[in-house]
């Protein structure tokens, strides 16, 4: 059985945010809005999109 997959794309700008928040979108790999990248579903990168949920849209893909 594959892996599953998360396709998440940042939404809305990290300038004005929480240090930890934006070195959370840094290690995402995510670096300016509209900017998409496919992730490995973990449960280390589900807590890293809660934590800034408010700044992304996730998307399942397979």
């Amino acid at each position: 059985m594959p892996n599953k997959t998360l396709r998440v794309t940042l939404v809305r700008s990290r300038y004005g945010r929480l240090p930890s928040h934006r070195a959370t979108i840094v290690g995402l790999g995510l670096r300016r809005i509209g900017q998409t990248v496919v992730l490995e579903d973990t449960p280390c990168v589900q807590g890293m999109i809660r934590k800034v949920s408010y700044l992304l849209r996730v998307e399942e893909s397979v």
